[in-house]
């Protein structure tokens, strides 16, 4: 947790501090996290080769970054609610799943944007 208090540089110190803990939580605990991350490490350059200008580089690269990011906040949701309680409540199943449908979602919006730029790419 932060320091109250904390402003200027102290502030975005102990917050970066904090982010890394999150991200390393994440890659530990989180199999979903560590395999979107491996393809988002794989997708990159191939982005960077497949890409004809900047904006189909972003588009591709940033498609595939959102996954994880995604995915962090859904092991987030899941850690709260777990945290509430082990008892099943139908809120609890509804954040669940809704968190999760982000992540979903977010490979839709992945796999739409590569379809569309590798269709343009080699239909042309």
């Amino acid at each position: 947790m932060g320091e109250p208090g904390l402003k200027g540089l102290p502030r975005l110190i102990a917050a970066f501090q904090n982010s890394i803990a999150g991200m390393k939580v994440c890659w530990r605990n989180e199999e979903a996290f560590r395999q979107e991350t491996w393809v988002f490490i794989i997708a990159f350059p191939v982005a960077l080769w497949l890409g004809d200008n900047g904006v189909e580089r972003s588009l591709l690269i940033g498609s595939v970054g959102v996954i994880p990011i995604f995915e962090s906040l859904n092991s987030a949701v899941e850690a709260v609610v777990d945290r509430i309680g082990p008892e099943r409540h139908e809120l609890s199943g509804y954040a669940k799943d809704i968190a999760s449908a982000s992540v979903l979602l977010a490979i839709f919006l992945a796999l739409i944007v590569w379809g569309l730029i590798l269709l343009d790419k080699f239909q042309g």
